[in-house]
């Protein structure tokens, strides 16, 4: 990315009166084997989300969020209340069909490379193969993989994996994501690109529910949160009416003179006393981070990377999917000269032939080869066969007479 991105603030994302998600009394009571209540992880909760909207699910671990998430989802029936998604049951298939869905953990085919993988995700939902892969083509470039397609996901840091993770949440170009701790392993400039791309859904319409621990993600893209503790909503609203403190106001200005800056000074003591404060505004560290890297970057790496754009199909651009389209045909036709001028020749390795005793081996081959016939002439390289010694049996004789009790001859 070139420049930094325009705040959450400048940037209002177009919302309708569309209801997309209505809980009403949603409640879910876990039972032991005996059929007794275990635990009431979500209770009595009410909300709605509309059409356009980026809505937080925040609290501590424990308090029901992956719950309500996963009747959302239509994994698990409430015990008592009601929830609909698009105005019909979560668990219907033609809803089912409309919701993207990244889970706190990324569970993938290890073996497969990321393109392998989007693949097998968007035949899940019968998209036609020119699609799948001119979508597969476009989310590994948005999510800053394109130098890591050959791998595959097993040898991904986790990271990496969330990247494809929220990659194959996209596939399907969802009317609804759910995004479950997106951010978790991100590098600073992966959480900004998550941030940006959450935007982009957003103002071209679609519904994002985020859960995320990380407080400042949430405030930089949610229009809307509820926080859970216990099970229940403690608190819910827009982020200005909850955050706002109603006892205190905040003047911005320029640069003032040393004298200008004593006569205001003067003036605020007189009206509330010795409370005010002066001091100069602050960026966040994430901005200044990320204004570093971007000065000091100067070539990419062979892991992640920045992503080039969010991909065609889920900006709803034609004109960006052809030229997108385009520049792949070009690097797919041309000639890889780098990958040639780089590849360094596989040395050839010998193996040691193996030492052999050639007398032994001789001796042994020697004792099991038939007698040589006596038509055959001896071997110019090999000595001709001593003939064999008549046997001394006059030995033999006294030792058979002397047990037969015979006499000696």
């Amino acid at each position: 990315m070139a420049t930094l991105p325009t705040p959450h603030s400048a940037l209002p994302a177009p919302r309708s009166d569309e209801v997309v998600i209505r809980a009403a009394g949603l409640t879910k009571v876990f039972q032991d084997f005996w059929g007794r209540p275990k635990a009431r992880a979500v209770d009595n909760v009410d909300f709605e989300v509309r059409r356009g909207e980026v809505f937080g699910l925040l609290g501590p671990n424990g308090s029901g969020k992956s719950t309500t998430i996963k009747m959302l989802l239509g994994l698990l029936y409430p015990t008592k209340g009601q929830v609909t998604v698009f105005g019909a049951s979560p668990r219907d298939v033609k809803t089912k069909a409309r919701i993207g869905y990244l889970p706190e953990e990324s569970y993938l085919y290890r073996y497969l490379t990321p393109g392998e993988t989007l693949d097998f995700f968007g035949n899940l939902f019968a998209l036609d193969s020119a699609d799948r892969k001119k979508r597969t083509e476009q989310l590994i470039e948005m999510v800053g993989l394109g130098n890591a397609r050959t791998r595959t996901v097993g040898e991904f840091s986790k990271g990496m994996q969330r990247r494809i993770g929220l990659a194959q949440a996209l596939i399907n170009d969802p009317d609804l994501i759910i995004l479950d701790e997106p951010t978790a392993g991100l590098d600073p400039l992966g959480c900004r690109e998550i941030k940006d791309l959450i935007r982009t859904l957003a103002k071209r319409g679609k519904t994002v529910i985020l859960s995320s621990h990380l407080l400042a993600d949430v405030e930089d893209v949610c229009d809307r949160v509820v926080i859970y503790y216990g099970g229940k909503i403690q608190a819910q609203g827009t982020l200005k009416e909850l955050l706002a403190a109603p006892d205190e106001v905040r003047i911005t200005s320029p640069v003032l003179s040393r004298e200008t800056t004593e006569k205001v000074l003067q003036i605020l003591r007189a009206e509330v006393g010795d409370t005010v404060r002066l001091e100069n505004p602050t960026q966040n560290l994430e901005n200044y981070f990320l204004g570093v890297v971007e000065r000091a970057r100067a070539q990419s790496t062979s892991g992640a990377t920045s992503g080039n754009s969010v991909a065609a199909f889920i900006k709803g651009s034609a004109e960006a999917g052809a030229s997108q389209s385009d520049k792949v045909l070009d690097r797919l036709t041309k000639p890889s000269t780098s990958a040639t001028a780089t590849t360094a020749p596989v040395p050839t390795v010998t193996a040691p032939a193996p030492k052999v005793d050639v007398a032994k081996l001789a001796a042994l081959t020697k004792a099991d080869e038939p007698a040589t016939p006596a038509t055959s002439a001896p071997s110019a390289t090999q000595p001709a066969p001593e003939a064999p010694k008549p046997a001394d049996l006059s030995k033999a004789n006294e030792k058979l007479s002397g047990l037969l009790g015979g006499k000696k001859p």
